[in-house]
């Protein structure tokens, strides 16, 4: 879609310039016109108009002597060393003094340097705002130093402006904002039958899952202006300013219905209000006057308003009550199918090779927005050219979702032969407790090459299908397979390392949800004692408990996790010819696929068990 621009800049520009203009005419252009001239002389001079008594007034300076001859002439000589100077000069009756330039008087010399100034800025000022406020369309009040006007971005028809074909992986949100579309392009069918369209839609979900875009795929299949807008903007120095932005974008976008206006981050100004002294603060009343401003306005006209948040639980509750935003459109994660559906769309701007397997790298890929997915076939795309390619690899993009997982690969970094063997030994240890428990996801990839992220190796799990629920013994499985590479190095070289500060975290993570949010705790059973904040921002945890229980939770996520390590390392100790020979086979290759790990699990070869120094 085209944006309108608007080729102005703002009045605050205009002001800041007359500032300049007055500050370098008092330092550069007043002491020209306003200071008396004076006349350099030598020595010479000064002392022959002395002797002839021309020297009416004189000043004498650590550096200079200043005189004037009483008729008007001012003179400047340097200063030498002549100790008769003094006498000489009061025998031809020059008078001494200490100030010889005469001064403008300070009141005459205020009003000429800043008053006169201020107020020619002042007017000019007051003019350049009646011609912007004129041409915008608005009152002189409601727009000083065009801080009332909306900045609003405004989108006009366009035949090649997104739409929904542009947007994959959320058909459930497509098919809830299609109806929007239709009412926009048909509201007589819905007026017949007294059907009335929500005045505002909230999307809803995590960062990158495309929330924008599909605002702009809705004014894209409708056809009609696009206004765009942050809640930031919104936000204001001065009091009262915030509030007619919202006033100036409702009035803009009654003008031009039907239309969409979206305003991003809406939780910028629409925060719950709370009973704070003082709280009627600048964003609550733009929040106040935005509430009234949907409640003002007729739906029918065919203003739509979408908004878009990662935080719908900080959002005011009155809001989100029917007649404002009667719609909360959840746009969540992509799954397997629309993970793979995005790839493609993506990949239609890249020249790849063909029968690019999307499915593969759609489930290597679990768990990525539509942004990520939409930079994973950048970077593909970014290491073909590279490797001086003209066609993207199935091999770049597997790899690309390794760099956005896990970090380019850190070559100029160079291990120890010992670190290398405690490496190697530490991910075979994750890959082979995974492999031996049931209920577990696939070794896909091991690798013991150090990427950015900091990791000097990983194992990576590749899940045939999309599960969507996780039992007991998949999630202990999970917390077995963290403590792998741990169990490994203990079993293996009698001693720890930090190797396993990551695996430890996400272990004690993992165990304490099973028991505070889960559930799975014979102990406490079905009791929540954990409340989740911030779900689509990294999902904050807090503890409702009392202080004794958070001690036994503590207590019961220790119990859990080393039962878990115990499981670990007994399948480890029971499996040691095989753990020798997939490190030895690690160490010396630094990568192996999952193909190459099952078939080297599944050999009997104990004669190339590795030697550990």
């Amino acid at each position: 879609m085209n944006e309108i621009k608007k080729p102005r800049k703002p009045l605050m520009f205009y002001y800041a310039l007359a500032l300049v203009a007055i500050i370098l005419f008092n330092g550069l252009v007043a002491p020209l016109l306003f200071s008396p001239r004076v006349t350099e002389v030598d020595y010479g001079e000064f002392m022959r108009m002395t002797e002839s008594g021309q020297v009416a007034e004189v000043m004498i300076e650590d550096n200079q002597i200043i005189f004037s001859d009483g008729q008007g002439g001012l003179y400047r000589t340097g200063l030498m060393d002549d100790p008769d100077l003094t006498q000489r000069l009061y025998a031809s009756g020059a008078k001494f003094s200490s100030q010889i330039v005469e001064q403008m008087s300070p009141i005459l010399s205020f009003l000429i340097s800043w008053v006169v100034p201020l107020v020619l800025m002042i007017g000019l000022g007051q003019y350049f705002s009646k011609k912007l406020v004129e041409k915008a369309g608005g009152g002189a009040g409601s727009m000083m130093f065009g801080m009332g006007k909306s900045n609003a971005k405004v989108y006009v028809k366009s035949t090649s402006g997104i739409k929904f074909d542009d947007v994959a992986g959320e058909d459930e949100a497509k098919e809830i904002l299609s109806e929007i579309v239709d009412f926009l392009h048909n509201p007589k069918k819905y007026e017949e039958i007294g059907a009335k369209m929500p005045k505002g839609a909230l999307l809803v979900g995590p960062p990158g899952t495309g929330k924008t875009l599909l605002a702009k795929a809705v004014a894209g299949e409708a056809n009609v202006p696009f206004f765009s807008i942050s809640g930031s903007e919104f936000v204001e120095m001065f009091v009262g300013m915030g509030a007619a932005k919202v006033r100036d974008l409702f009035k803009q976008a009654n003008e031009k219905a039907p239309c969409i206006v979206f305003i991003d981050e809406v939780d910028a100004i629409g925060g719950k209000r709370d009973g704070r002294i003082g709280g009627n603060d600048e964003r609550e009343q733009t929040l106040n006057q935005l509430l009234t401003e949907m409640d003002g306005f007729d739906s029918s006209k065919g203003v739509v308003i979408l908004a878009a948040t990662n935080r719908p639980e900080s959002l005011d509750p009155a809001l989100l009550r029917p007649g404002r935003f009667d719609r909360r459109v959840p746009v969540e994660l992509p799954d397997l199918q629309g993970r793979e559906a995005i790839l493609k769309v993506h990949a239609k701007k890249v020249q790849m090779q063909k029968n690019i397997d999307f499915s593969a790298v759609a489930r290597a890929a679990s768990g990525a927005s539509g942004a990520e997915l939409a930079n994973i076939v950048n970077e593909a795309a970014l290491r073909a050219v590279r490797d001086g390619r003209r066609l993207v690899t199935q091999a770049d993009l597997e790899e690309s979702v390794e760099v956005i997982i896990a970090g380019y690969q850190k070559k100029n970094r160079v291990m120890s032969d010992k670190e290398k063997m405690v490496v190697a030994y530490h991910e075979i240890g994750h890959a082979l407790v995974a492999a031996k428990q049931s209920e577990s996801a696939p070794v896909h990839k091991i690798t013991i090459i150090p990427r950015t992220s900091g990791a000097l190796g990983y194992t990576m799990q590749v899940e045939e299908g999309e599960h969507f629920l996780l039992t007991k013994e998949e999630l202990e499985n999970k917390i077995a397979t963290f403590t792998g590479g741990r169990a490994a190095e203990a079993l293996i070289f009698n001693q720890i390392t930090t190797g396993a500060s990551n695996d430890i975290e996400q272990a004690t993570r993992l165990a304490r949800a099973m028991i505070t949010r889960y559930g799975m705790s014979d102990e406490f059973g079905m009791v929540a004692m954990e409340q989740l904040t911030n779900q689509y921002l990294g999902g904050d945890t807090t503890l409702a408990c009392s202080a004794e229980t958070a001690n036994r939770i503590d207590e019961v996520v220790r119990n859990l996790i080393s039962a878990q390590y115990d499981k670990a390392y007994g399948i480890l100790q029971d499996n040691v010819q095989q753990l020798h020979a997939l490190a030895k086979y690690l160490y010396e290759h630094e990568t192996i696929t999952g193909e190459e790990f099952m078939d080297i699990l599944h050999r009997n070869t104990p004669q190339i068990a590795a030697k550990v120094v």
